[in-house]
């Protein structure tokens, strides 16, 4: 097993550790694991998609959440219009690569460079911000993909909380797993690459939840 494989298992040790005790990322190059204060962070992947991001946009709305959108790159190019409409109310952008392949740390240099790259160009075009957080496709590390994120002034962010929404186990499942978010936590959500309604449908009870126990809502920090 090479160095990006140990690396790459070793962050689901530290998410678990992370998730007991969430505190931001202090390395130099890690992944940050959680936000600072009373607070909780509430970032999705995969989008923008047509179908679950604008009623996911409007649930936030009606709650006065601000979430992390770790866009794709290709997708904004298909949505540019979605893009912006989630800078324009308010939300953190990231860089959640290109194309999102598997397995991300495994790409050659050029690749690698040309996920990345390509992702905060066309969020920038698409919307006049460039990110400064990053997501490797899966939490798939390792110390040339986080070398890469540095050279672009990227911050690596992780998460603590995850509901495998991305598999579509029930509402109320994921509800459940996003209900144990504490202060620190940073949860994982999913607005594209699949039917995404039961993530509406959970957040759409949690959020008031997490309100009443006086949690608010961060973005993760970045290092720059």
């Amino acid at each position: 097993m090479n160095g990006a494989h140990l690396l790459h298992y070793a962050w689901f040790a530290v998410r678990g550790v992370q998730a007991l005790r969430p505190r931001p990322g202090r390395g130099r190059l890690g992944p940050v694991f959680g936000v600072e204060g009373h607070a909780v962070a509430l970032t999705v992947d995969d989008g923008p998609h047509p179908d679950w991001t604008p009623p996911l946009l409007d649930l936030l709305a009606r709650h006065g959440v601000r979430a992390t959108f770790f866009l794709i790159g290709d997708r904004v190019r298909e949505r540019p219009d979605l893009a912006r409409r989630i800078a324009g109310e308010g939300h953190a952008l990231g860089n959640h690569s290109m194309t999102h392949p598997h397995p991300f740390a495994a790409l050659a240099p050029a690749a690698l460079e040309a996920e990345i790259a390509g992702t905060q160009e066309a969020i920038e075009r698409a919307t006049g911000v460039r990110p400064r957080l990053f997501r490797a496709p899966s939490g798939n590390w390792s110390p040339r993909v986080l070398r890469a994120a540095a050279g672009h002034g990227l911050t690596p962010v992780d998460w603590t909380v995850n509901p495998s929404d991305w598999r579509a186990p029930g509402t109320e499942r994921i509800a459940r797993a996003l209900d144990r978010s504490r202060a620190g936590h940073i949860m994982l959500c999913h607005d594209g690459g699949g039917d995404r309604s039961q993530t509406v449908a959970a957040l759409a009870h949690v959020l008031p939840r997490l309100r009443a126990r006086g949690l608010t809502f961060a973005t993760p920090p970045g290092r720059g």
